[in-house]
């Protein structure tokens, strides 16, 4: 999402640097780009999660790149927030995430494509466009995002067993539109956390609510 800031700290490193060794052999020996999801709630670090991984990936010679769900939404963030307060069923993967696009950019990296074309938000305008990513020289494609463990095209799943009581401070420092407190942001957030709640299974790798790795 265009303008949002991913500020790594040392839990999220210290995740990337016990997942990496797990999968280093599999990516190196994969014929074709390797496809990581990184799920969990809102705010559970997943932006954040993701970028470590692909600067671990980076430092043993491995070019990664990293797609994040809130590009797919189908509206804006204002727009989608309008459309949850009038319509109680606009909630969801398949209702406000166009997570067949992000699918099948998962399909054309893994078919060889030099680059994808995928939407790209924009906060502050609230606002979609198209963005344009060369794929040239990647190694592997790594997608965050709520609903990204229901994807398919992928080798392997990272979920962040974090739910909205944990999340609370992270949250906190990233207040997007004082979204902290609000009663329907709250409601919003616990049936979230319902529709998720068995994705944990779908899991290769479990991150705990103390940012410690579980191998599934």
């Amino acid at each position: 999402m265009k303008g949002d800031i991913i500020v790594l700290e040392e839990h999220h490193i210290a995740a990337a640097r016990a997942i990496v060794p797990g999968i280093l052999e599999a990516v190196q020996a994969k014929v074709g780009r390797y496809t990581i999801t990184v799920a969990g709630e809102s705010g559970s670090g997943k932006s954040e999660t993701g970028k470590a991984i692909a600067d671990e990936l980076a430092a043993a010679g491995i070019s990664a790149v990293l797609l994040g769900q809130d590009d797919y939404f189908k509206l804006p963030p204002r727009s989608n927030d309008a459309k949850r307060r009038e319509d109680d069923s606009w909630l969801g993967p398949h209702v406000e995430v166009s997570l067949d696009v992000l699918e099948q950019n998962l399909i054309d990296a893994i078919s060889g494509a030099d680059e994808i074309v995928k939407p790209l938000i924009d906060y502050d305008q609230n606002s979609v466009e198209d963005e344009t990513v060369s794929l040239v020289g990647i190694d592997v494609v790594i997608a965050e995002g709520t609903y990204t463990s229901l994807l398919k095209n992928v080798d392997t799943k990272v979920f962040i067993a974090r739910n909205r009581v944990d999340t609370l401070e992270h949250r906190q420092k990233r207040n997007r539109g004082n979204e902290v407190g609000d009663p329907f942001i709250e409601n919003v957030l616990k049936l979230e956390h319902k529709i998720i709640a068995g994705h944990k299974q779908l899991a290769d790798f479990v991150i705990t609510r103390d940012y410690d790795v579980i191998p599934v």
